[in-house]
């Protein structure tokens, strides 16, 4: 059976369906279920068995017999909190003890990192582990984050094959639950069709023109097909980043929302919030050559492609992957 954790959130659920797709349906569904607006999530979805997230650890190290591989994307993803203890938690403390127990009974494990490890990109978004311990992330979320992969890249006793993958900016469909941390394109989207207008934060740095802050926006049936391919041919164990290789403005990004909708573009600018102007990143973009490197050919949805499928499969019926 294979696990996957955080199976009923965005990436985790459209995991499942990609599982399920290619034909898995022995899997162990990890998540924290009491949230019902992550329902939708899982409807229709085939699997074995639900387990609580409180209550995995514990059932993993009782029943690791029946795991052939652990998909671990479970993990407090706000960037706005602050509580470290929490994210020492769910995020570190949680994801050790899952590798210790991969690695005791030899069971493969995937396991999701964060481009925010990267912090302001002094070091470049290279997925080079012997810069991994220079990194400065902006916030408790992406320190939890590089904590971890600082710990993995250290140990001498590791799971049989094993990844952490650098997530940039995911985006597409059933990320509905995730409120303020959906992506931009979602919230284009719900301006659009509200006040027929995007609002994009201005730029407060000289180098960047408004609107023309630069993202490595990657779409999430990409990620998902990048996860099949390191869980079917288990390629070298190593931290690999996972975004598009293309870094595009958030410009284009409003641009091609507007284009789904078959609606002129409308944008107007408003200020950076001062409590994150600080830590904003105008820059983000993956350098892919190592993912490539271990065999995966095939190539990255288009900001345009990406943005279209998604408004007109998902968004503007509000359906599911």
């Amino acid at each position: 059976m294979i696990v996957i954790t955080g199976s009923a959130g965005f990436i985790g659920s459209c995991l499942v369906s990609k599982f399920n797709a290619e034909g898995k349906e022995e899997l162990i569904l990890v998540d924290d279920f009491s949230k019902l607006e992550k329902e939708g999530n899982l409807l229709g979805k085939k699997f074995s068995q639900k387990i609580d997230r409180s209550e995995f650890l514990k059932w993993f190290d009782q029943n690791s017999a029946q795991v052939s591989e652990v998909i671990h994307i479970g993990a407090r993803t706000d960037t706005t909190e602050f509580n470290v203890d929490l994210f020492n938690e769910l995020n570190l403390n949680y994801t050790k003890s899952i590798w210790k127990i991969c690695t005791q009974h030899n069971i493969p494990l995937i396991y999701a990192s964060s481009a925010a490890t990267y912090g302001m990109g002094e070091h470049g978004y290279k997925d080079d582990e012997t810069k991994i311990p220079l990194l400065k992330p902006l916030n408790p979320y992406g320190d939890s984050k590089n904590d971890f992969d600082k710990w993995a890249i250290l140990q001498k006793e590791t799971p049989p094959h094993w990844q952490g993958l650098k997530f940039f900016n995911v985006y597409g469909p059933n990320e509905y639950h995730k409120a303020r941390m959906a992506s931009v394109i979602f919230h284009s989207f719900k301006q659009i069709t509200t006040n027929g207008k995007v609002r994009l934060f201005r730029s407060h740095n000289p180098n960047y023109s408004d609107g023309g802050q630069l993202r490595d926006f990657v779409y999430v049936k990409d990620v998902v097909n990048v996860i099949w391919f390191l869980y079917s041919k288990k390629p070298k164990s190593g931290i690999y980043n996972l975004g598009s290789g293309t870094a595009r403005t958030f410009l284009d990004l409003a641009k091609a929302t507007f284009a789904a909708l078959s609606k002129q573009a409308n944008i107007e600018f408003i200020d950076t919030p001062i409590d994150i102007r600080d830590k904003y990143q105008y820059f983000t973009e993956a350098d892919m050559r190592k993912l490539i490197s271990v065999g995966y050919d095939k190539p990255f949805t288009t900001l345009e492609e990406g943005v279209n499928d998604y408004v007109s499969k998902y968004l503007a019926d509000h359906k599911y992957l």
